[in-house]
Formats: C-alpha cells, sequence, structure tokens
C-alpha cells in the first residue's frame, strides 16, 4: 500500500493530466455530433477486432452445433430449389384474344451477405451484435439480419470491416409481424425480461389464437422479406381493460448461441424510402 501511495505522489501531475483529458475527451465526445460519430465508428473497429481474436478460441468449441445447424438449413433450402417440384401434366390449351401486356417477371428485391458474430450481449436493456462485415463487404445501415432459424435485428452502425446489429432484444427495436394462421398483424417488442421471449402487442380478441401459432415477418416492413420466422405463441395475455390480447412469443432464434447471420440488402429500399419522403412533403 505503501508503495501505491508513493507511486501517485511521484506522478500526480501526469495522473491528474491523464484525469482531465478523459474528463475534456468525453465532453467532446458526447456534445459534438461529428466527433461522436467518428469515436464510434473508430471504436466499432477496434472492439470488433478484439472481440474477433477472442471470439477465434470460443469458436472452436461451437463447431458442432454449427455444422449442425447449417446441414439443417442447407436441407431446408435444397428442398426449396425448383427442380424438387413438379407440376401436374395438362393437354389443356387456353388461347386468348387479347395481348398479354404485363411479362409478369420477378425484380430482385434482397440480395443476402452472410456474416459471422464476433460479439453478442443478452442480459442488458440494450442488446447488440458485432458482426465481421462493414462498408467494405457492402454492409450500410438499415439492412435487416436475420439467422439459420428467425430474424434477429437490424443493423444500425458501419465501420470499414465491421458493423453493429440493434438485437431484437432492445427495448427501442420493434417490427410488425402476423400470425400464421390468421393473418392478423401486431407489434413485436422487448420487455427487458427472458432473452428468449418477445412480446406481441394489439392482437385483437376475436381472433382465434392459440399456444404454439407460429409468428412471421410481414411485406409491411423494409427491413424483412414476409414470411421469415419471429416465433412461436407461449402466452397469451388478456388485457381486461382493452378489446386485445398480449402475446408473450419465444423467439426462433437462440441469443445465447447464434455464431452466423445473414444480412439483408433491400436492393429496393431507396426507391422505397424517396417516393415516400416525396410523398409525405407533398401532403404536409
Amino acid at each position: 500500500m505503501r508503495n501505491v501511495f508513493v507511486f501517485i505522489r511521484r506522478h500526480f501531475n501526469f495522473l491528474f493530466f491523464l484525469v482531465l483529458q478523459i474528463i475534456a475527451l468525453s465532453f467532446l465526445f458526447r456534445f459534438n455530433k461529428f466527433h461522436e460519430a467518428a469515436f464510434l465508428n473508430v471504436s466499432t473497429e477496434v472492439t470488433g477486432r478484439i472481440n474477433e481474436r477472442y471470439n477465434n478460441i470460443e469458436y472452436y468449441f461451437q463447431l458442432k452445433k454449427t455444422n449442425e445447424s447449417l446441414v439443417q438449413e442447407n436441407l431446408r433450402l435444397r428442398q426449396l430449389l425448383k427442380e424438387n417440384y413438379e407440376g401436374p401434366d395438362s393437354a389443356r390449351r387456353l388461347i386468348y384474344d387479347t395481348i398479354k401486356v404485363d411479362s409478369g417477371r420477378t425484380i430482385l428485391k434482397y440480395k443476402i451477405l452472410e456474416a459471422k458474430v464476433v460479439s453478442n450481449s443478452t442480459s442488458g436493456p440494450a442488446n447488440y451484435l458485432t458482426i465481421h462485415r462493414g462498408f467494405d463487404q457492402g454492409v450500410r445501415p438499415n439492412m435487416g439480419v436475420t439467422g439459420p432459424q428467425g430474424i434477429v435485428g437490424s443493423v444500425i452502425n458501419v465501420s470499414k470491416n465491421f458493423a453493429t446489429v440493434q438485437s431484437m432484444l432492445h427495448y427501442q427495436f420493434g417490427v410488425v409481424a402476423k400470425l400464421k394462421n390468421s393473418n392478423e398483424t401486431g407489434n413485436i417488442n422487448w420487455d427487458g425480461q427472458s432473452p428468449q421471449y418477445v412480446i406481441m402487442k394489439r392482437i385483437s380478441k376475436s381472433v382465434k389464437v392459440e399456444k404454439g401459432d407460429t409468428v412471421l415477418t410481414t411485406q409491411i416492413s423494409s427491413l424483412f422479406p414476409a414470411n421469415l420466422m419471429v416465433g412461436t405463441v407461449a402466452e397469451i395475455i388478456p388485457d381486461n381493460s382493452s378489446s386485445f390480447y398480449t402475446l408473450r412469443v419465444k423467439t426462433a432464434t437462440n441469443f445465447s448461441t447464434i455464431e452466423y447471420v445473414y444480412v439483408l440488402d433491400n436492393l429496393q429500399y431507396d426507391e422505397q424510402k424517396k417516393l415516400e419522403d416525396s410523398t409525405r412533403k407533398k401532403i404536409q
């Protein structure tokens, strides 16, 4: 203990200067938006590098589960291939006396980018993931993120090689979802309790709901395509003061063990947002 006091006395000026410097920098980054953004980008890059090295060690202990998950997902995707389906043969011909103008062609809306999770939190009210993909690999803010089993969150901050994802286990995260059986929609949020469950609100009591019902994304979201898994209904909570249910939904994604995710690049997002912003200005 005596050596500690001697050290502090000997280097008091330097230590005092260091404390003042830290306080000054905290004020600079907190109250200046430009410096705050620059600091976030640098800290995301540095933290990502550190977490990546730590995660490489932990990764080898999870290889078996990861491989099993990838095998199951590949099996599911292969079953969706067009070659696996064959329509019934029909010799009937239909002749139209009009010309079909619309070609009916489909346009690619989402491009999928795989990414490794290098950092993840589940215990606080505001949880994030850090993934090893950034600007250089085509990631930008406002991209949806999903996993092998279900949706994960959305990208909110990006550096050169890393990105921060706002987890579904974040008090500010929200997405519109639907019940598969009835197509009834409601808002998905996290109540800050268990990392295995989220809350689905504003489900009318006139809708038939049962435990185990599937909850999916809707076409309303610009983050996710329709019909991605959100989870399954675990509990139905009636609200006596209103005509709505609150549903407790078990998430399809296991946030405690997730190692790989898929970033969804909505190729039509900019066009849609530009049109919506222009419409708002016209009606104001």
